[in-house]
């Protein structure tokens, strides 16, 4: 369950704090439709209600237990990054996603994510294009994680520099690259956190 629940019902209106699909504040969730559902055994009845994002158009599924109840869960649920993520790297990359409805700068606070991460793993000199090409060498990395590490990181040049001959990203292209650096803070801090932890709690419960 989310923390925006609160207070939320199935009205003609959700009020979520964030659209789950463009990342647009508070927006515009507007009723298109409503279900009841019951077990095969005409038990746990639930209601079920469907919201249009006015701006991109996605639908979110939200669910309570009584007609115009309060919403006790709704799909799909706004994203929370780790906090085994630096909190450097983390924050610039809730900004991006948050941005996801301004491509240009998602962009920009992505690539920012991915400098942040490089740097916490001990890569501060030179430009990124080095410090990424480092960590590949380093097999901090692996080279198809490179590739798609320098698309971040020359999309984002583009737009710092206003390239006039460069086309403004798509928001399905920041997307792209924001999975990129979720990916990456997957794979250079959460897993390795978690397989920690999960060694440390199985050599406590075997002793």
């Amino acid at each position: 369950m989310t923390r925006d629940l609160t207070h939320m019902t199935l009205s003609s209106h959700l009020t979520l704090l964030r659209c789950p699909h463009c990342n647009v504040d508070t927006p515009n969730m507007t009723l298109r439709g409503t279900v009841q559902t019951k077990s095969y055994s005409g038990l746990n009845q639930r209601y079920w209600a469907t919201y249009e994002c006015g701006r991109c158009g996605g639908v979110v599924l939200a669910m309570a237990k009584e007609n115009q109840g309060v919403v006790i869960e709704y799909f799909p649920t706004l994203e929370t990054l780790s906090n085994y993520i630096p909190d450097r790297a983390r924050d610039y990359l809730h900004q991006s996603v948050s941005s996801l409805h301004a491509p240009a700068g998602a962009v920009m606070l992505a690539a920012s994510s991915v400098d942040a991460m490089l740097k916490e793993k001990g890569y501060k000199t030179g430009s990124l294009n080095s410090r990424i090409e480092q960590a590949a060498t380093d097999h901090l990395i692996t080279d198809d994680m490179k590739q798609w590490a320098h698309k971040v990181r020359l999309g984002a040049n583009e737009q710092r520099h206003a390239d006039e001959s460069a086309p403004l990203p798509t928001e399905g292209e920041a997307r792209q690259l924001i999975e990129f650096a979720k990916a990456l803070a997957q794979f250079l801090f959460v897993l390795p956190a978690m397989v920690k932890a999960g060694v440390a709690e199985a050599s406590t419960t075997s002793l």
